[in-house]
């Protein structure tokens, strides 16, 4: 029986995986299959935005009773989960998210994964769905998750920094639109009892200056002094941070332990509601464009 047993440990050795005969073993008829992978190798030296979108969002803001035309809970949740798919994956140079979208920016010289796009893709969005659904519960207390969020995403490759600043620029243009748009369809519904498709017709051909006259005159209502987060969306940048905690030390001559504060110097993400179509941001932060941050 011994004699079994040694035997069944000298194979095993010799079978083990890195050992010749494993590598050998471990090879079947069946991989071949392998090389229909497709090789989805991302360009080098190019930013890296990954895009993801709400699934069906409006249907599921309707049925878990947003406010309207903001719901501070939801985008304080969506920036939550973009701060968690930040810690995840530390190549993010920097995030931009308005209602339910989030653009996560990786560097241009990132080697994660070999740059490959569905690993990138792939890794944001079940990273922030999954966040989503975990995070729940502290911020929409009084409601239930009646059914899973989803989420899409998608890729693209930006050569130079104008590039980039140009993309961001054009999703906070968008956020702009979008918000002054819906801030005044909601006035109209809520305040002056016209239906939903009354209120897109009266908006139908109007201007930015249109809206904003509407809002002022007929709901004393100025459009610049509403929350810069929901005029400017939310930027993600890494910022350090001084924390203060507490530690017990037992100081020299001392028989017992006290507590005393302690400060340290920590890099988190930090939330901003700030212009960045101007140069003024990207001046203050040229670390986030820095070619070898």
């Amino acid at each position: 029986m011994l004699r079994c047993c040694r035997a069944g440990a000298a194979i095993a050795a010799r079978c083990a995986p890195g050992s010749p005969l494993g590598l050998a073993m471990a090879k079947s008829k069946f991989e071949y299959v392998r090389d229909f992978e497709a090789d989805d190798s991302v360009l080098p030296n190019c930013w890296i935005v990954v895009r993801l979108d709400g699934r069906n969002f409006h249907r599921f803001s309707e049925q878990h009773e947003f406010k309207k035309p903001n719901d501070d809970r939801a985008l304080h949740l969506m920036t939550k989960c973009a701060q968690t798919v930040m810690q995840e994956l530390e190549d993010i140079a920097i995030a931009y998210g308005q209602s339910d979208e989030y653009s996560f920016v990786f560097k241009k010289k990132s080697r994660w994964f070999k740059r490959r796009a569905s690993k990138f893709m792939t890794h944001v969005v079940s990273q922030f769905s999954s966040s989503y659904v975990f995070y729940w519960k502290d911020y929409f207390k009084d409601q239930q998750l009646l059914y899973p969020p989803g989420f899409d995403g998608r890729i693209v490759l930006y050569p130079s920094n104008q590039n980039l600043k140009d993309y961001l620029s054009w999703r906070q243009a968008d956020c702009h639109i979008n918000n002054l748009y819906n801030t005044v369809f909601w006035m109209l519904v809520q305040r002056s009892g016209l239906t939903p498709v009354q209120a897109q017709e009266r908006l139908r051909g109007t201007l930015a200056g249109d809206k904003n006259e509407i809002l002022f005159s007929e709901f004393n209502i100025n459009y610049n002094n509403e929350p810069l987060m929901y005029r400017k969306g939310t930027v993600l940048i890494w910022q350090k941070v001084n924390e203060v905690i507490t530690k017990k030390i037992k100081l020299p001559k001392e028989e017992e332990e006290k507590e005393v504060e302690v400060t340290r110097t920590k890099t988190q993400v930090v939330p901003l509601h700030c212009d960045i179509i101007g140069d003024q941001f990207w001046e203050e932060y040229p670390e986030i464009l820095a070619e070898d941050s």
